[in-house]
């Protein structure tokens, strides 16, 4: 598969006057890396949201420098958005070694059917959407899957000590974290349940003025 390529140009244009690069299509990128002087880098902006849509932060991505005959392999490790208008206003890349191995983020993604669903008492809870993981650039997934037709009742869960990885891949979250759980409906019913025989139950009156003076 081929990889990414994204092209750079060298970005003189610091600080708050980026807004100008912005009016004008173009999004300040920043790469950055272990053992590397960080180089403040700008990339038409279409071009740059379609690496965003392509990449996430999980594939490495060739970035072409106007200025370098080799191109340099990064990650996408952050990206900002106007609040309101989700305009892109930044992208940070991460330069990596391919001999060394990085810690970053991926999307957990569940698969399969959990019978235990088959009741409608029973919900799925999502306990954690990502896993924070350590290997080599080369064997970075692109998610982590976790197969959830094993859980059958109510209460069972999977951990991320239950999650099965790939040889070179080390998940660092705490292993007894729940990552999904079978959770059933039938407590929040009681509970609302008991809400409303509260809200119908009738108030004791409280004493008239008369009934206190005597």
């Amino acid at each position: 598969m081929d990889r990414i390529e994204l092209e750079l140009t060298n970005r003189d244009i610091l600080g708050k006057k980026v807004k100008h690069l912005r009016r004008q299509g173009i999004t300040p990128v920043h790469l950055f890396g272990h053992g590397i002087q960080s180089l403040a880098l700008q990339c038409d902006t279409d071009k740059v949201e379609r690496v965003l849509a392509q990449a996430g932060q999980t594939e490495l991505v060739n970035l072409k420098l106007d200025d370098e005959k080799r191109p340099r392999t990064a990650v996408i490790r952050a990206f900002d958005r106007h609040w309101r208008k989700w305009q892109l206003l930044h992208v940070d890349f991460y330069q990596v070694k391919m001999t060394e191995k990085m810690t970053l983020e991926v999307p957990v993604v569940l698969a399969g059917e959990a019978p235990a669903l088959k009741s409608k008492d029973n919900m799925l809870e999502h306990g954690l959407g990502t896993l924070t993981i350590e290997c080599l650039p080369a064997k970075i997934p692109s998610s982590m899957e976790v197969q959830i037709s094993c859980l059958t009742e109510p209460e069972q869960a999977i951990r991320v000590k239950d999650i099965g990885i790939d040889k070179g891949i080390t998940i660092l979250n705490d292993p007894e974290l729940v990552v999904v759980k079978i959770s059933s409906r039938r407590v929040e019913k009681a509970e609302e349940e008991i809400a409303e025989e509260a809200i119908k139950a009738p108030k004791e009156a409280a004493p008239s003025e008369e009934a206190e003076e005597t």
